[in-house]
């Protein structure tokens, strides 16, 4: 059987490749389990320090793939709720890695490739990049991705492009928060190459930490986050790295982990 998913983790930065090409990427249920299951992997691997996820070929991911789709036809409703709740399993996993995920974007972003786009920490796309919430025009929806579309680009975006399915094009993308930047084809790898020098330049720790201070902060009442904040900045400060990083700003000098 070819590998469905390539990842390439031999150094700080891990290599995560869709890599059913003839299929524009599409996401079945081999893809699907082990995008989860490699990014729970790497999100638990103290020796990656970022993840850098691509797609083989034309495009970087079109979407459901259609023999999945086809026999959907044929499952029952609960079969399909399972279905779901697999597909959820695997953003999550993405969303939750506790490493930096940055996508990196060429040909086409639909349905849950465009899903693919919106979990990614930092997403960099390529000028000529089609994107599309695409679900409602087979007539089915963009259930599982929403939650975190909806954290990405708002619910206005997301009512205007989730309720036409219309595709729109890189700039747009970027309008709406999609996608952080767009640049020429040929300078995708550069703009890649520039970011992760910006993480592997931060305190692994601290990443994480942000990581998981975000969401907190985003759901909790705003009097509530003053106990939160502060607690979560002496915990930063009283750690080893907080600690190293401190000493290390003030002595003029890199901290251990550049």
């Amino acid at each position: 059987m070819p590998e469905v998913l390539r990842c390439d983790a031999g150094g700080p930065v891990a290599q995560v490749r869709l890599n059913r090409p003839d299929v524009r990427n599409a996401l079945d249920s081999d893809l699907i389990e082990q995008l989860r299951s490699t990014f729970e992997r790497l999100s638990a691997d103290p020796a990656v320090r970022a993840v850098v996820l691509s797609g083989e070929g034309k495009v970087f991911c079109g979407g459901a793939d259609v023999a999945m789709m086809r026999e959907s036809l044929e499952l029952s409703r609960e079969d399909n709720v399972a279905g779901g709740r697999a597909l959820s399993a695997m953003f999550r996993a993405i969303d939750g890695c506790s490493k930096p995920v940055v996508a990196k974007i060429h040909g086409a972003a639909l349905g849950g490739g465009a899903g693919l786009a919106a979990v990614c920490d930092i997403a960099i796309a390529a000028s000529d990049t089609v994107f599309g919430f695409t679900e409602v025009k087979l007539g089915i929806t963009p259930a599982v991705i929403s939650p975190f579309v909806l954290a990405k680009i708002g619910a206005s975006h997301a009512r205007a492009l989730f309720l036409t399915g219309e595709r729109f094009d890189a700039k747009r993308a970027q309008s709406i928060g999609l996608v952080h930047e767009v640049v020429v084809g040929d300078r995708l790898d550069v703009a890649i190459e520039r970011v992760i020098n910006e993480i592997l330049s931060a305190g692994p720790s601290a990443i994480a930490a942000v990581k998981k201070l975000i969401p907190r902060v985003r759901e909790t009442p705003y009097d509530e986050t003053l106990e939160l904040t502060a607690e979560a900045t002496a915990a930063q400060r009283v750690s080893d790295e907080g600690q190293e990083g401190l000493r290390a700003f003030l002595e003029r000098r890199p901290p251990s982990w550049k």
